[in-house]
Parts: structure tokens; C-alpha cells; sequence
């Protein structure tokens, strides 16, 4: 069964709310090297009030650029005061401000809604004081990436770089991915959203939302009452779920289209192929390169995690050890970037291109202009019905006659799981064969470097209006080990547009394409072979759709009565792109 680890930090330090204080920033009375200003309070345009510290070298008064970073996070006692004063040790003047809503903020907290305006208005704040000589750059990750982007939306002219790691995309990657919403953020939401600063008991409390996910498993209840099985009603949760379209409740939150041809600073993003929400962060480059392809927009990549790849990289992930080459210190090369935009200074080494890249099994850095220049072919492989051993047959040529694969699923069934897709470990001894199909490539003829993200169109048929997909890459290794490489999860029904529902019509035969996937790079030994898994998402890790038409978050098992019988066309494909 798929681990699924949230995207939140479990160990944090735990800090007390302290009262409202003022409504102007003061200088903390603190002796040594630095002046801090610890209770800075910035009234936004519609009247909310936000909080923040500030931190430069002691006596040193010149106007200087400002390294920001604006989170949800509040650790304004360990963590968050020891960055700021790393801007400064780096020639800047460091800030961190807090969400509406946390530390010394009266207002509610809603995450994500109010990052657009109120990191203008913070950055406009900045813009103005004495100490800051009209330049500012921001960075950080995770919730710290997204808020970046939302400063983008309406770019503030005094912003002149972000430099966001892993960065998060509200509607796309989480909570849902490709318009199916997932449980990590549930637990979020009350580890950010129940008081001012982070509530560590409801963070740290993995089994209470295990066993909260695996009672709503059982029971076959609809999935927007996951919070009545935990006792606990959860505003934020029943807030994201009323918007399984990427409607313009999501699109609000962060640049959007034609928002993304007025961002002209350069950027510098970090990014993991096994970070959980890659595609949040890779939607910002996809669009950019769409939208403002004269901008300078650069790209750090490679084996990481979601927290790994805020760190510069770890040496064992999901027990695959990492190429050494890969590790990095990403502090000094935040750094050199700031240095870079902010004072002339060099640009980092590591820059080759715009698109800088590790390449997992060779020990090497590769580079490209953009994502789509990472790959000069591609690989596609049809998912025939032509049988293998245990598998099926992934063609190069497109059969002849047109057949089909026949899968049924019950949904009342809850001693079987579908769609084993998580990552971890990354390279499996066996894999799980019990439902979905398997179509295996011939052998590779001489080593092929896979590069980039995976596409393709699903042929298929239902008795019913809907389903959710899952297609899952393995390498099959010359040693009979599987190395994960990238995976799909998504609704059929948003296949063609994520912003508008089409559901299908039972029993007729209907193209799904598929293209929002994990990027890899990889090199592939001669010998090895492709594996793609083709299944239907049904597990206790996201919302189950059983069909009907309904809106999803309100079925459940009673729904179920039918089994999802699919016609799996022959047709179908998967396109690798591949370096040659």
C-alpha cells in the first residue's frame, strides 16, 4: 500500500501567541552585531494588518536591497530569526513577514486566499522604509515558493527576483492533482490554521489522520465528510473542496495566463523529480516559457524530495542512493543569485543554461535552454493487448487491429487498492500485479538517456460517465529491479480542460490525453526495459470517483452498486522523451 508523505514539516519549534503589541515597528533593545526589529506591523489596503521582523547589521545605516520571505510558517524564534540575520551577514536586510492571520495579526486565516495582495502590499511597505534602497528579492520554499509567485501576480516594481524552491500551486499539484484532491493537506490545514503560530500537536499527530483516512476507507462515506469521521469540522478543507474545477477561485491565487506575460525579473526555481507537487512548481516555468519566453527563468532539478530539495539534496532518498554530484549547497547559491541580480556580482557556476539538470545514473549536470529542449526525440510505446509472461506488450509500432483489455473494479471492495503509484522505495525488488495492466517495452538496444516529462493518450470505454487514471513509468532494470521514474494521476472528465468538466459517455469510445507528469532525467542501461502501469485511483490516500456524474466529493459506496467496467484500447500510448 502507498506511503504518502505531506508536504509539512513534522518537527517544528513550538512557540506561545504573544499579545498585539503596536502598530508601528520598533527596535528591539538587543546589545551585539545585529539591530532587529521584531514586532513590524504592515497594514494592508482592505484594513487587515500583518506581521513581521526585520533584521541588518548593527550601525550600518546605508539604504540596502531587502531579502524577504513571506510564509504561513511562524518560527520567530529559532528558525526564522536566525534567516534574516543571514541576510545580513550577506550584505542585505533581512525581513520575514507572517500570512494574515498569524502571530501578532488579529484577522482570520485562510491560507492561500490573500497571498496575491497582501505580499504587494508588504513589498510596497519595504519599498518605502529608510533602509532599503529600492530593490528587493525574494525566496524560500514549499508555501514560502508560492507566496513568490503571488507577489507576481501584480508585479510591485521594487521586486526585482524570486528564487522559489519547490513552490506550491493552490488547484494544481495540491490539494488536488490534475483535478483529483488528495489527503495531505487536510492535516496541514490545522497544523497552519488553529492558532497564530504552527500547532505542532495536530501537525505531529500522523496517526489520527491515518486513522481517520483508513475509517472513511472502511465506512465508503463521501469524502467531503472525511472531517465529521475525525470529529473535528474543517473549514479550510470544506473551502478547498467546494472548487474541484481550476476555477477562478484558484486561478486568484497566483498568476494566471496572460498575468504571466507582465513578470519580467529574472527568477531562479528549484525543483525535485520526486518532490510530491512538482507539477506546482513546473506549471510557473511551463507558463512562463508560454507566456514571457523573453524572461530570464532558470531552473535547479534534480533526486530530491520536498523537503530535500529545500536543503540542497540528500544522500539517500526513498533508499536510492543519490548520485554525488547532485548534492549542493543551495544557501550559497541563493546567495550568489541575490549577488548576481542585486549587485552585478557573477552569476552562479552552476547556471549552464536555463534549464540545469542532474542526470540520475550518470554522476552529471546536464542543461538546455528550456524543458521542451531537454529531449531532441521521443519514445512512444502502444499499450497493446498482445500478451508477455506477466505483462503486455508496450509496441513502438501501433497494432493493426484494433482490441481491447477489460478491467473491472469494485468500488464496495475495500480489502484491494489501486494505483500503488508513490515513489518510495524508489527502486523496488517486486511490484504489485494484482489489478491494473503492465506493458513491457523490448530490451534497449544501447543506453538511452530519458529526459524530460512523459505525455500520451489513454483509448478507453466506461459503463459509467468518469474515472480517475493512473500511469506509473518503472525502468526495468537488467537485474530484475524496478526503478520508479515518473508517474500520472487525473480525472478524465478535466482531461481536455482543468478548468470545465466533460464527462464522458458510457459505453463509447473516448480519447483521453494526458501531459501535466513528473519530469525525470535518467540514464537507461542496454539491457533495460520500459514498464508502464495503467490503473484506476482507488486507494485511501484521495477522493474515490465512483462514476455516476455526480460531483465527486459527494458520492460514496452506495454509489458503487455498479462495477467500473473500462475498455482499455490498444490504440492507447505513452511518449517518453529521451536525449539522443
Amino acid at each position: 500500500m502507498k506511503k504518502y508523505i505531506p508536504l509539512i514539516i513534522l518537527l517544528v519549534l513550538k512557540v506561545n501567541t504573544f499579545a498585539l503589541q503596536s502598530a508601528s515597528a520598533k527596535p528591539a533593545d538587543q546589545a551585539g552585531e545585529y539591530e532587529i526589529m521584531d514586532n513590524i506591523l504592515i497594514t494592508t489596503r482592505d484594513g487587515a494588518v500583518l506581521s513581521g521582523m526585520m533584521a541588518r547589521k548593527r550601525g550600518d545605516v546605508t539604504p540596502k536591497p531587502v531579502i524577504l520571505q513571506h510564509t504561513i510558517y511562524v518560527r520567530d524564534k529559532g528558525r526564522d530569526l536566525r534567516t534574516i540575520k543571514v541576510a545580513a551577514d550577506n550584505g542585505y536586510v533581512g525581513v520575514i513577514t507572517y500570512s494574515r492571520g498569524k502571530r501578532y495579526s488579529p484577522d482570520e486565516i485562510f491560507p492561500y486566499e490573500n497571498e496575491a495582495n497582501d505580499s504587494y502590499d508588504v513589498i510596497d511597505w519595504i519599498s518605502r522604509q529608510e533602509w532599503c534602497n529600492g530593490s528587493i528579492g525574494m525566496y524560500g520554499g514549499s508555501y514560502n515558493g508560492f507566496t513568490q509567485w503571488a507577489a507576481c501576480k501584480t508585479p510591485h516594481p521594487a521586486l526585482k527576483t524570486i528564487v522559489p524552491y519547490v513552490a506550491a500551486r493552490p488547484g494544481n499539484g495540491l490539494p488536488m492533482e490534475n483535478n483529483v484532491f488528495i489527503n495531505p493537506n487536510y492535516e496541514w490545514s490545522f497544523y497552519v490554521g488553529n492558532n497564530k503560530y504552527l500547532d505542532t500537536a495536530a501537525g505531529n499527530d500522523r496517526q489520527r489522520f491515518r486513522r481517520m483516512q483508513f475509517r472513511w476507507w472502511e465506512l465508503g462515506v463521501a469524502y467531503n465528510k472525511m472531517d465529521s469521521i475525525d470529529g473535528t469540522p474543517n473549514k479550510w478543507f470544506q473551502r478547498w473542496i467546494s472548487h474541484p474545477a481550476f476555477d477562478t477561485y484558484w486561478q486568484q491565487m497566483t498568476p494566471y495566463q496572460d498575468d504571466f506575460a507582465r513578470i519580467k525579473i529574472p527568477i531562479l526555481a528549484f525543483e525535485g523529480y520526486y518532490n510530491d507537487g512538482q507539477n506546482s512548481g513546473l506549471y510557473y516555468l511551463r507558463e512562463m516559457q508560454k507566456y514571457s519566453p523573453e524572461t530570464p527563468v532558470y531552473l535547479i532539478i534534480g533526486p530530491y524530495g520536498h523537503f530535500g530539495t529545500q536543503k540542497g539534496g540528500e544522500s539517500v532518498l526513498y533508499d536510492y542512493k543519490v548520485d554525488s554530484v547532485a548534492l549542493f549547497d543551495i544557501t550559497a547559491i541563493t546567495y550568489q543569485w541575490f549577488d548576481y541580480i542585486l549587485k552585478n556580482g557573477a552569476k552562479p557556476a552552476i547556471l549552464k543554461n536555463k534549464i540545469n539538470y542532474e542526470v540520475m545514473g550518470a554522476n552529471e549536470w546536464g542543461s538546455a535552454q528550456s524543458i521542451d529542449d531537454m529531449s531532441n526525440n521521443s519514445m512512444t510505446l502502444y499499450l497493446t493487448s498482445a500478451r508477455e509472461g506477466r505483462f503486455y506488450a508496450a509496441d513502438s509500432e501501433i497494432p493493426g487491429k484494433t482490441d481491447f483489455l477489460v478491467q473491472e473494479v469494485d468500488f464496495t471492495d475495500r480489502e484491494i487498492s489501486n494505483n500503488n503509484y508513490y515513489p518510495d522505495p524508489i527502486i523496488r525488488q517486486e511490484i504489485d500485479t494484482t489489478n491494473g495492466f503492465y506493458f513491457l517495452s523490448d530490451p534497449l538496444e544501447e543506453p538511452i538517456l530519458v529526459n524530460g516529462s512523459f505525455s500520451g493518450e489513454i483509448n478507453a470505454s466506461i459503463n459509467k460517465k468518469d474515472m480517475d487514471i493512473g500511469v506509473t513509468i518503472y525502468e526495468l532494470l537488467p537485474d530484475g529491479k524496478y526503478f520508479h521514474l515518473s508517474y500520472f494521476i487525473g480525472r478524465a472528465s478535466y482531461a481536455l480542460d482543468n478548468t470545465q468538466r466533460q464527462l464522458l459517455q458510457p459505453n463509447t469510445k473516448t480519447n483521453i490525453p494526458f501531459s501535466n507528469t513528473h519530469l525525470i532525467s535518467k540514464q537507461l542501461s542496454k539491457g533495460s526495459r520500459i514498464l508502464i502501469h495503467l490503473n484506476i485511483n482507488k486507494n485511501p490516500f484521495s477522493e474515490i470517483n465512483y462514476g455516476t456524474g455526480k460531483t465527486v466529493t459527494e458520492e460514496n459506496i452506495n454509489d458503487a452498486k455498479e462495477l467500473l467496467r473500462i475498455k482499455w484500447y490498444n490504440d492507447s500510448f505513452v511518449k517518453i522523451p529521451v536525449w539522443e
